[in-house]
């Protein structure tokens, strides 16, 4: 925030945190309404993090996964660009060769984030990076055509 703004340097509390059309709203203590919270608009905020507290297992801030590099069968298919908070899971937003892929971020398809290593393995099912072959009713299809 620019020094002129009222809220330069100030510390404030989220009060709650609540999601409206797949984006996430905050709620903070003192903001109580639209036009105090419209001066907001722009904040570049910072958030405390207490060294003393227990990392969560398998909890990641977005900044720690984005630009890892993502690995499947031993082999580098892509770099994770952002990723999506829906309300039923995150989505890993994975930078291909071929464009974006989106793969769930749940333990079956994403089973190992090392970030030190800056390596995320995934073990997407079949046609999640590839295209599937065609079925046998339109090969069938594509032969009659062709007589």
């Amino acid at each position: 925030m620019p020094e002129a703004s009222p809220w330069f340097g100030k510390t404030i509390e989220l009060d709650e945190l609540k999601w409206f059309n797949s984006h996430p709203v905050a709620f903070f203590k003192g903001v109580n309404d639209r036009t105090t919270a419209e001066s907001m608009i722009k904040a570049i905020l910072l958030i405390d993090e207490d060294p003393a507290e227990e990392p969560e297992e398998d909890a990641w801030y977005d900044h720690q996964l984005v630009g890892l590099k993502v690995v499947r069968d031993g082999a580098e298919v892509g770099k994770i660009s952002r990723l999506e908070h829906l309300p039923a899971q995150d989505l890993l937003v994975i930078e291909t060769a071929n464009g974006e892929v989106m793969v769930p971020f749940v333990k079956a398809i994403v089973p190992s984030v090392d970030i030190a290593a800056g390596v995320v393995t995934i073990t997407p099912p079949m046609g999640l990076f590839e295209t599937l072959p065609e079925s046998d009713a339109d090969g069938a299809q594509g032969a009659e055509a062709a007589d």
